[in-house]
């Protein structure tokens, strides 16, 4: 192995998906999955994840920018790909390529408009309503009117709207009441789009945790991000027959038995230095929280995470130089997960993988 590495396993990702899939394919829904594949493929790769996923039963991949919807059609995927990230410079680009655009307030239309018309080609829309996040789509009050401009758009061929959408605030908290309000006002969002004319081919509410946690959420389309990378979208609820698709392992680079005193440990002990730090997205927080693996045995962080190193405290252990330390993995070998780091450093999951730095190289396995 090199002596760092990310090592993703594909087809726990197509495991997934497929796991997903089987979740939201119900006989009365028959939702398809998107696949999330921003920030890399939350630091997985791009263009493996994605592949990954579309083997595993995706039908549709979505990328926050149009820089990465973009990488998607270069590597050649002919895969519907939705982006919601987007600046009128983009636009030329995104429809040139079939990209599918989130649209949430009428300047953004206006903008699509134009750059279709100047370009001559259709325009694909998804547009989005404020069901409750707060932060993103057309308040419910502005949603009639972007209705209306959508519709005129429609009828004089200039975009094709192929969707509505919105999304949860508290879908990770299955029994939150604001997900059964949310949902109530995506349906009154729906009819008034169907009285504008406005029949969309997909409909999507549901994120990973809806997708696995709220069935009613699943409409015709659900945004899986998380989960596709098996971490646990209600990490409450345990695994949710998801497997982690990333390891992320180092070998112990020096092995270092130190008296009592001001470092790292402040006694005697034995210190094994692991080559991973801030720089290769290894937090700061951390230091005397987490922990790492070395041959099934768990070690502690001791000491501040530098630039480029931490050091474990194995004392009373026979670690040598060269072993194999283990941040995280799924568990299976006695590893720590990534959501036992995002515990003991007070995030997400989601933050620990997808911050694994470019410095980290990443190596690719499957089950084939």
């Amino acid at each position: 192995m090199s002596r760092t590495e990310a090592v993703v396993d594909l087809s726990a990702i197509e495991a997934n998906v497929a796991r997903l899939a089987a979740a939201t394919f119900a006989e009365q829904t028959r939702a398809r999955v998107m696949a999330v594949v921003s920030g890399g493929g939350y630091g997985h790769g791009l263009l493996p994840s994605a592949r990954a996923a579309l083997a595993g039963g995706a039908t549709w991949l979505g990328a926050a920018t149009v820089d990465e919807a973009l990488a998607l059609r270069d590597a050649g995927i002919t895969a519907p790909v939705f982006t919601w990230l987007w600046t009128p410079d983009d636009l030329a680009r995104a429809i040139g390529s079939d990209i599918d655009l989130a649209v949430s307030g009428p300047d953004e239309l206006r903008a699509v408009r134009a750059a279709a018309n100047e370009l001559g080609l259709m325009a694909r829309i998804h547009l989005e309503v404020d069901t409750g996040l707060g932060h993103s789509g057309s308040g419910v009050a502005d949603w009639p009117d972007l209705l209306d401009a959508a519709a005129k758009a429609q009828t004089e061929a200039e975009l094709v709207v192929i969707g509505v959408w919105s999304q949860l605030a508290h879908a990770d908290e299955p029994e939150h009441p604001a997900n059964d309000a949310q949902l109530n006002a995506f349906h009154d969002a729906l009819h008034h789009a169907a009285l504008h004319g406005i029949v969309p081919e997909v409909r999507h509410l549901a994120d990973s945790a809806g997708a696995l946690a709220l069935p009613g959420t699943h409409f015709d389309l659900v945004r899986a991000g998380t989960a596709v990378y098996g971490l646990s979208p209600v990490p409450h609820r345990g695994d949710l027959g998801l497997v982690p698709a990333m390891t992320l392992r180092s070998q112990v680079a020096r092995v270092k038995r130190v008296g009592a005193g001001p470092g790292a440990s402040g006694r005697a002990a034995t210190l094994a230095v692991v080559p991973l730090g801030y720089a290769d997205g290894i937090p700061r927080a951390a230091a005397g929280a987490a922990s790492v693996a070395i041959d099934g045995a768990r070690f502690p962080i001791r000491g501040p995470v530098g630039i480029d190193h931490f050091v474990v405290d194995v004392t009373g252990a026979p670690v040598s130089e060269g072993d194999i330390a283990v941040l995280f993995g799924p568990g299976r070998d006695g590893e720590p997960l990534a959501q036992d780091w995002a515990a003991a450093t007070g995030t997400i999951h989601a933050e620990i993988v997808t911050g694994i730095g470019p410095r980290v190289p990443r190596s690719y396995r499957t089950d084939n």
